[in-house]
């Protein structure tokens, strides 16, 4: 059973640490040239439809599956990658939790108002918590990959 789990940690926790590095990589530099009511609109939507069921899914995947594969688990090696990948998962969804998010909602309730300050605001903030978040999220993935191998 816990290989299953484990199993289940890598595709979760590699598919949240691809949609992070999307968005680090891809998205926020193509919105970077936006102008400002562009570029917080775009935010505005993303952060409105982000939390969906199957994001949903994966980020709370992303802590339930190590966690089962590390109490299942037979201990050695594997069981301590594990351990690992789920404090650097746990760190990132911290960062999520007390960074990011209320940065969205402050975005969100400043609609209507001064999008250059709006952006100014949360911008460059966003991103330094994001690129925090992705690379631990990568750091978990790389951790679980190598506990599965």
């Amino acid at each position: 059973m816990s290989s299953l789990f484990l199993a289940l940690a890598v595709i979760t926790t590699g598919l949240y640490a691809g949609f992070l590095l999307t968005f680090l990589i891809a998205i926020m530099p193509g919105i970077a040239v936006l102008p400002d009511e562009r570029f917080t609109a775009a935010m505005r939507r993303f952060n409105e439809k982000v939390p969906g069921p199957v994001f949903l899914v994966l980020f709370l995947g992303v802590i339930a599956f190590p966690a089962a594969a590390v109490v299942g688990g037979d201990g050695g090696t594997g069981r301590l990658l594990a351990v690992a990948a789920l404090v650097c998962a746990a760190g990132s969804h911290l960062i999520t939790i007390a960074g990011n998010i209320p940065l969205n909602k402050q975005l969100a309730e400043s609609e209507g108002g001064d999008d250059s300050a709006a952006r100014t605001a949360f911008e460059a903030r966003w991103n330094n918590l994001h690129r925090i978040r992705t690379a631990l999220s990568l750091a978990a993935f790389a951790l679980l990959a190598v506990a599965a191998a």
